[in-house]
């Protein structure tokens, strides 16, 4: 989908620097004011906001908010927006390389889809090499006889909580925790300058020389005006969500033929013990994980035709994706036996979304690199996992759609010009909003290859200011040099 049509954008001309500012960025907020009371002046330790005003259209369909002046509140080198595998690497790497970093996460822990969303066991990890080792090497240190076992690969959300926290405290990154980005700014040259976001702290700006957007989605992206394509198909279909949970009361020894670790065979187990006992998870290949102790976690949920920017969708979904996970345990419980205890200790905080944007970059990695196992001298790391595509549908209750792997797959490299944005300057892109086709994006979408990614975007970002030279114009050897 091309979303650079200039019909459907509207801009507004700010009068400072010639900057242009997406029209998306003028969210009214909640209250129209009926009198022009004075405006308080935000104070965290009073709790004073800055307040908003605003008209309410004749149709009441929209509020008319007045302009207002928005407090820059940071200023540094590198903004990396996202705070998960992704981001991470994006900002150890360029706060290593010498550059100030300011980190922005929504959630209220770094680790995105690791910690918040917990997903337990990190795909395509073992070939990398820079950072994704060194975490692995902290998650297996600090981590249980399994995380030892599995190298790091299987490991505990809480322990990742703290080791991404120390290792970002360490470099010197600032990091902002519950902070939503809500908009981009870009000068008369297209080049980034700046983000908004939102917080218990209000509206906010926030400056810097470079940008990395590692929000999953592409949201910096879009809010800056790159373009971008979504899911496949005329209707954009994506591939579902999924809720992750953490469970107790159960024995590792006793249900160890269901445990995924123990054989591949384990989610056909689980899923024939599930249809026995009058169970049909969402998911056809339930997913059960020993991560230490008595704790364990659990996939067995998708759910389908849930859009990534609809925030009434997500949250139907989570609920629903909640209740079943529930249901199915107790399920289980009642089963007896090995199961009479098995409880749910948490469901994650944030739903697992496998797909939103994939923004417009320099080159877009295709299936057909796939097929051929591409070799690029800008490859900033190989990615081997193979192409999957979860069912995009509940018919046939099927785990993947095997349709899409018909082209074939081999090992391939993801290359540099894949991260640095197309349509704007100064922006760069790592994890799954990177530029590539759906089926490319099934392989490279996994955390084992976010990480490079991140490093790979971090230290371009701190290079390029150090070169006084846009992204775009250096190449990976120049930059890895």
């Amino acid at each position: 989908m091309d979303r650079r049509v200039p019909s459907r954008r509207n801009f507004l001309q700010a009068t400072a620097g010639g900057l242009v500012v997406s029209a998306s960025l003028a969210s009214a907020d909640t209250q129209a004011a009926e009198t022009a009371q004075a405006t308080r002046v935000v104070n965290p330790l009073s709790g004073d906001v800055l307040q908003t005003q605003a008209e309410l259209s004749a149709d009441a369909q929209h509020l008319i908010e007045e302009q207002r002046s928005i407090p820059v509140v940071g200023k540094t080198d590198v903004l990396v927006c996202g705070g998960g595998p992704a981001g991470i690497a994006a900002a150890l790497a360029a706060a290593r390389a010498g550059a100030t970093v300011q980190l922005i996460e929504v959630a209220g822990c770094l680790g995105g889809v690791w910690t918040a969303g917990l997903l337990t066991k990190i795909l395509d990890a073992e070939n990398k090499s820079g950072i994704m080792p060194e975490l692995l090497n902290r998650f297996a240190a600090q981590g249980s006889s399994v995380a030892k076992q599995t190298d790091g690969t299987v490991y505990d959300p809480e322990i990742a909580k703290l080791v991404l926290e120390e290792l970002c405290v360490e470099a010197g990154v600032k990091i902002r925790l519950h902070t939503r980005l809500v908009g981009a700014v870009t000068d008369s040259n297209r080049r980034v300058v700046a983000v908004l976001t939102e917080s218990k702290s209000g509206r906010e700006a926030w400056l810097a020389e470079r940008f990395v957007d590692c929000s999953g989605d592409g949201d910096l992206a879009a809010h800056a005006g790159c373009r971008f394509e979504l899911g496949v198909g005329q209707d954009c279909e994506c591939q579902p969500m999924s809720m992750m949970a953490l469970l107790t009361g159960i024995d590792a020894d006793a249900v160890r033929p269901y445990i995924r670790e123990t054989a591949s065979s384990a989610k056909r187990l689980l899923l024939k013990l599930m249809e026995e006992h009058g169970m049909t998870p969402s998911y056809r290949a339930p997913t059960l994980r020993h991560l230490h102790s008595g704790v364990f976690s659990l996939m067995t949920n998708h759910e389908y035709g849930v859009s990534a920017f609809d925030a009434n969708a997500i949250s139907e979904s989570t609920i629903r994706a909640r209740r079943e996970i529930h249901d199915l345990v107790n399920g289980l419980r009642r089963i007896g036996g090995v199961w009479k205890d098995i409880a749910v200790v948490a469901t994650a905080e944030q739903i697992g979304i496998r797909e939103g944007r994939r923004i417009r970059g320099r080159y877009q990695i295709t299936a057909n690199d796939l097929a051929t196992g591409l070799k690029h001298e800008q490859s900033v790391c190989t990615a081997k996992f193979p192409i999957d595509v979860h069912a995009l549908n509940a018919h046939g209750n099927k785990e993947i759609n095997r349709e899409f792997k018909k082209g074939g797959h081999q090992p391939y490299d993801i290359p540099y010009p894949a991260l640095v944005a197309e349509d704007v300057d100064g922006l760069l892109l790592a994890g799954r909003c990177i530029s590539g086709d759906f089926i490319a994006h099934s392989s490279y979408r996994v955390t084992g290859n976010s990480v490079p990614m991140g490093e790979a975007a971090g230290l371009a970002a701190a290079v390029s200011i150090q070169k006084q030279l846009m992204p775009h114009e250096l190449k990976w050897s120049e930059i890895k040099s």
